[in-house]
């Protein structure tokens, strides 16, 4: 199956329906099933793979293959990486920084995108290149749910992903913020967990997020 690939970068997240977003360093291709396995069983259909790894492409293209999860590319830094996750099918791209260079080419590309910013100058900057979705980050350092609200009161109609710090537990805060579009975290996926296969733990913790945050569209 070829994965959706969402809607126009500038234009929307690229997340489809989901509110929380699994970040996942996982540089053994060979585990890639295991772990789509594990987030369709924990409904939680959807994977951020960020590019820390030297085979981080090569799990993009896996995942992208089963057909059954939204596959986005993570700690995307150049134009070059753009390239390779868009050509292992990937949904969306995630920076943690704002680099205009990887705008430009997810825009080229038709690719969502979603920079990161932490300060209102960066802010600025995105909505300059037609950005409505952002990411902030790092969300605890930088303020949190207070950040978000000090920053959505100065530029209404942003929405932004929180990343970075985010728990279960602060989960419920974020995503009753109104500006807040999705939050993204490591809880779920966490590397030791991927590195001794436990599966049914990973598959637990997706639905545990899912219970508190249900996709767009679905009941609770």
């Amino acid at each position: 199956m070829t994965p959706d690939r969402g809607p126009a970068s500038g234009a929307g997240h690229g997340l489809g329906p989901h509110r929380v977003v699994p970040v996942v360093v996982l540089d053994d291709v060979a585990r890639a099933d295991d772990l789509g396995a594990a987030l369709v069983a924990g409904g939680l259909l959807l994977a951020e793979v960020t590019f820390r790894t030297p085979h981080a492409a090569d799990v993009v293209r896996r995942l992208a293959a089963r057909g059954d999860v939204r596959v986005g590319a993570g700690t995307v830094l150049t134009a070059a990486q753009v390239d390779a996750a868009h050509d292992a099918g990937a949904s969306f791209v995630v920076s943690p920084g704002l680099s205009t260079e990887v705008v430009e080419r997810c825009r080229a590309l038709d690719l969502p995108v979603l920079p990161g910013v932490a300060t209102a100058t960066e802010v600025v900057a995105a909505l300059a290149l037609g950005l409505d979705h952002v990411k902030l980050f790092p969300a605890e350092v930088v303020g949190g749910t207070r950040a978000v609200s000090a920053l959505s009161a100065a530029f209404p109609g942003l929405s932004f992903v929180p990343t970075g710090g985010i728990t279960l537990e602060s989960l419920p805060a974020y995503l009753a913020h109104p500006a807040v579009a999705a939050v993204g975290g490591s809880w779920m996926v966490a590397p030791d967990l991927l590195a001794e296969g436990r599966w049914e733990e990973v598959a637990a913790r997706c639905a545990g997020a899912v219970a508190v945050a249900p996709p767009q569209g679905v009941p609770a």
